[in-house]
């Protein structure tokens, strides 16, 4: 291993804290993996968390590289548009404090667990496919965004064995994830994000007055800014701002990583007072993003596509002083961090209980299940790494997992608890129709350049989607289950 860092006094500060920062939370992983001695509590903590706990832990897990890059991006080319993708998340935590006390009554340990138990094992099943390809996805753009901030701090001169400076942030970045998601589940990411959560709002924050002093104040930074910014769509449109919306709202609606906190709490009632804590705290963190980013494009001009998401780092880097700097860094490292372990343990839950434990060793023992979500979680790791490749950017990444999740689980899975003629057949259908096309129509935009006929994959997916599940529980009625749900 070598290396190669640029001759200044900044990088040789941000590199070291942000090594000590990741190795802080592989210690806290490890601190907390004594309490690990079965399955439950690997998956859901021992079903022990606290309303502080576990609202902490929902802000973490939401507010991930989509944000910081995406978010960034959009506020930096739009202006306070951008938080029309912020508005779907909100509308999202808003929808599921209603069943939020549903979801922990149930005493699942994950969303195709759900499922199964309202419909069929076939519709689990097709949940855990879904959620996997997802869930990994998810998790491959956050690897990405962890390569990208290496790349800016040290201006593209760090490698190992030889890699390019991306590709060895991207390393570094699946190493620590995986590692300590690998030490205690779900007992060390909760309390480790809660640490990020608290890094995160405090960076952010922080940063904002800085950089607004830097732009010239308010009166300054609002004379400069083109008019088209503080337009209600900016320049992306009303439709793009409903494409960036909707599959937001449906993925926040049926998130899994979120049922699974649920699942976790010690109560009903404390799955429920932690959505209110969660939603402030995810309004307050989204919308000083979209400030931060939008006040640094008045300082960094000239960026363009896949360039505009590095406004954040840039600012952090060369717009706030060294102290406030190595605080935004951390931040930006605790909110991908804090996203990838959780959205790497939910696919290695479907994989140990959804599908081994289900289809194949029911009668397997809670230290073999145990195995096998470690072995779950390296595998699944690895392969998000290899994906990294698929999309040109963080943005195309997000957007095309949030829609096969929006599309394929949450009507079905909204229908579990709120809809009593919803079947098993109408659920498959949807679940495979919002599957299928959303990757159809992905695989068809990589393939020729953009979308086919300039239409968001969002609308036909979701629309196909809400079709089959009310035509096929029509056409093939099914009486509900007596269940919890």
């Amino acid at each position: 291993m070598r290396g190669n860092f640029p001759p200044n006094s900044e990088t040789m500060v941000f590199i070291p804290f942000i090594f000590a920062y990741l190795l802080i939370l592989v210690a806290v992983g490890a601190w907390r993996s004594r309490e690990v001695q079965s399955q439950e509590d690997f998956v859901v903590a021992g079903r022990r968390l606290s309303a502080p706990i576990l609202a902490g832990t929902l802000l973490a897990t939401w507010t991930g590289s989509g944000s910081l890059f995406n978010g960034g991006r959009l506020a930096y080319e739009n202006g306070f548009a951008a938080l029309w993708s912020s508005a779907g998340a909100w509308a999202g935590i808003a929808i599921v404090y209603f069943i939020a006390r549903k979801i922990r009554q149930g005493g699942k340990l994950s969303v195709p667990d759900i499922l199964e138990d309202r419909y069929d094992r076939w519709v689990g099943l097709a949940a855990s496919v879904t959620i996997i390809i997802s869930y990994v996805t998810i998790v491959s753009y956050q690897f990405r965004g962890g390569g990208r901030i290496i790349e800016i701090i040290t201006d593209g001169q760090f490698s190992i064995f030889g890699l390019s400076t991306l590709m060895s942030g991207m390393i570094i970045t699946a190493v620590f994830a995986i590692g300590y998601t690998l030490l205690a589940g779900m007992v060390s990411v909760t309390y480790t994000d809660v640490l990020n959560g608290m890094v995160m709002l405090l960076g952010i924050a922080i940063a904002v007055p800085f950089v607004l002093h830097e732009a010239g104040g308010i009166e300054t930074f609002v004379a400069n800014v083109p008019e088209e910014k503080w337009q209600l769509f900016g320049t992306m449109g009303k439709t793009k701002a409903f494409a960036y919306l909707l599959p937001t709202m449906f993925l926040l609606m049926g998130d899994a990583s979120m049922y699974q906190r649920f699942l976790s709490a010690k109560s009903g009632r404390v799955a429920k007072r932690a959505v209110v804590g969660w939603i402030i705290g995810v309004v307050v963190i989204e919308f000083l993003i979209v400030l931060l980013a939008f006040l640094g494009s008045g300082l960094e001009t000239g960026l363009t596509g896949e360039e505009a998401s590095k406004i954040i780092p840039l600012l952090a880097m060369k717009h706030v002083p060294i102290v406030v700097g190595c605080l935004l860094l951390g931040a930006m490292v605790a909110i991908i961090v804090s996203t990838a372990d959780s959205f790497l343990l939910v696919p290695a839950t479907n994989v140990s209980h959804d599908i081994y434990y289900r289809f194949f060793r029911p009668h397997a023992g809670q230290k073999e299940l145990l195995l096998v979500s470690r072995l779950a979680v390296l595998g699944l790791g690895l392969i998000a790494f290899f994906m990294i490749s698929f999309f040109k950017s963080i943005l195309e990444a997000a957007y095309a997992a949030y829609t096969v999740y929006g599309a394929g689980i949450t009507p079905a899975l909204l229908a579990a608890f709120l809809w009593k003629r919803a079947s098993a057949a109408g659920a498959l259908l949807s679940i495979l129709g919002g599957t299928v096309v959303t990757i159809g129509w992905e695989i068809a935009a990589r393939t020729n350049g953009s979308d086919p006929w300039g239409i968001d994959a969002i609308y036909p997916a979701l629309a196909l989607s809400l079709m089959l599940l009310v035509g096929g529980s029509l056409m093939w009625p099914k009486e509900m289950k007596e269940t919890d749900a």
